[in-house]
């Protein structure tokens, strides 16, 4: 992973932090709307990692009707 990228856990603290300014915060419709954006952005980083994370874990994969493990090796 690149020093730029977040990791889970902290874009997952990202995400808890807007929505707690959401649910507290007085705030502008505008900043509300910029927050949710944020937080779309942010649950689907989340969800992409989650989804390379499974991949990356376990296949199965099925050769002449044998079916056997081998660990996901992203390409490039």
């Amino acid at each position: 992973m690149a020093k730029s990228e977040n990791d889970f856990e902290e874009l997952m603290q990202k995400l808890e932090d807007i929505t707690g300014k959401l649910e507290t915060d007085k705030l502008s419709l505008d900043e509300s709307v910029k927050l949710f954006e944020e937080g779309m952005k942010i649950s689907k980083e989340c969800n992409e990692k989650l989804e390379d994370a499974e991949k990356r874990i376990t296949m199965l994969i099925r050769t002449n009707d044998e079916i056997k493990e081998e660990n996901f090796v992203p390409e490039g």
